[in-house]
């Protein structure tokens, strides 16, 4: 499945599918897969599929689509990453501004160091890299500014009461205003409303949005209807 941002990026996510429950968000079965060690396969299951799917809509004339994959700790740690990664952008002819890998802040705080030689070798083969849910974990700000990355993502936890709460609005526009300042580009993460849309993009700058006010997660063979014309305009 995948959802959209208010410009031409997509975001692959990944839901089971059990017979009975139905779609069963991620929060439910990844640790199930970290702890039984099935996560480094899934994982690259989920950079193959997106890639082969972000491969098909090329040879379907959709062009100029970023995709964002997230990656797990275990993967981060893998010493095979790196190779994953070169391979699957290889067999699919991926180019680099095709291509983005997330991180939480979270996972980058386990290891610091770990992550930054790991993302190191990432950004040397030229793909996107992101902090995903920003805000949620205890970053250093040493650490933060040592990252290769190059987007840094805003936590819906800050967005959602962004309209009535000040200290949400306080906090989304300093980490907007820092990241700015660091040279990053800002994705407002969980964005439902006009009101919060205005507040991140119109008054404060906020560089992308993504949320349900864009489109809920769809599978590829929906979106792709939404991909031949135009998402949103703020």
């Amino acid at each position: 499945m995948c959802t959209l941002t208010n410009n031409s990026r997509v975001e692959a996510l990944i839901r089971w599918h059990h017979p009975e429950q139905g779609l069963i968000p991620p929060v439910r079965f990844i640790p199930v897969a970290e702890e039984s060690g099935l996560i480094e396969t899934i994982g690259a299951w989920v950079l193959e599929e997106a890639c082969r799917q972000l491969a098909h809509w090329r040879d379907e004339g959709i062009n100029n689509i970023r995709i964002a994959i997230n990656l797990s700790s275990h993967q981060l740690r893998s010493a095979s990453l790196v190779t994953l990664v070169t391979e699957c952008m290889q067999r699919y002819a991926i180019n680099t501004d095709e291509l983005e890998l997330e991180i939480t802040e979270s996972v980058a705080m386990e290891d610091p160091e770990h992550c930054i030689s790991q993302l190191i070798a990432l950004r040397n083969l030229g793909v996107s890299l992101a902090i995903d849910d920003f805000g949620t974990g205890y970053s250093s700000l040493a650490y933060l500014k040592r990252l290769p990355i190059d987007t840094l993502k805003l936590d819906r936890s800050f967005v959602r009461d962004i309209e009535t709460d000040p200290n949400d609005a306080a906090i989304s526009k300093a980490t907007i205003s820092m990241a700015h300042a660091l040279g990053l580009k800002v994705v407002g993460e969980g964005v439902e409303t006009q009101g919060q849309a205005h507040f991140l993009a119109s008054i404060h700058d906020c560089d992308l949005l993504q949320g349900y006010l864009f489109g809920k997660p769809e599978p590829a063979d929906v979106i792709i209807k939404r991909l031949r014309s135009p998402i949103c305009s703020l």
